[in-house]
């Protein structure tokens, strides 16, 4: 799996994400940090990337466009720290590998994941 990192998350989840022996990279590394939702989104499609995201933006993008990809990860919880998620996103994402390889918008909190296979419908 190849994660990128959006701005609105630590950079702390790169070491995270490579230590499971994904690639990861957090978007202030490879990106203008004005980029938009959509340009973002556009980069993780052009390279295969999943995003990984704290941000309501993404999910909305991919049901008004009904892309298929990329897929993304949305955290909806009020701490997102590494200290406080690292266990539960790693599970998720060791659990819905497939699906965030076909193609789907994973969205996450504290009580339970949520998976909806894209193109999502409007």
């Amino acid at each position: 799996m190849k994660v990128l990192i959006d701005m609105n998350l630590s950079p702390q989840w790169v070491e995270i994400f490579q230590r499971k022996g994904w690639e990861s990279v957090h978007w202030s590394n490879i990106g203008n940090p004005q980029a938009t939702d959509r340009g973002i989104l556009r980069w993780a499609k052009d390279n295969s990337y999943i995003v990984f995201t704290h941000d309501l933006d993404f999910g909305a993008i991919l049901a008004s466009t009904r892309e298929d990809s990329p897929s993304v990860i949305q955290v909806r919880t009020q701490d997102v720290s590494p200290g406080n998620l690292e266990g539960l996103i790693i599970a998720v994402m060791e659990q819905q590998e497939k699906r965030l390889e076909e193609g789907s918008l994973i969205v996450i909190d504290q009580a339970k994941a949520r998976v909806r296979i894209l193109p999502l419908n409007p």
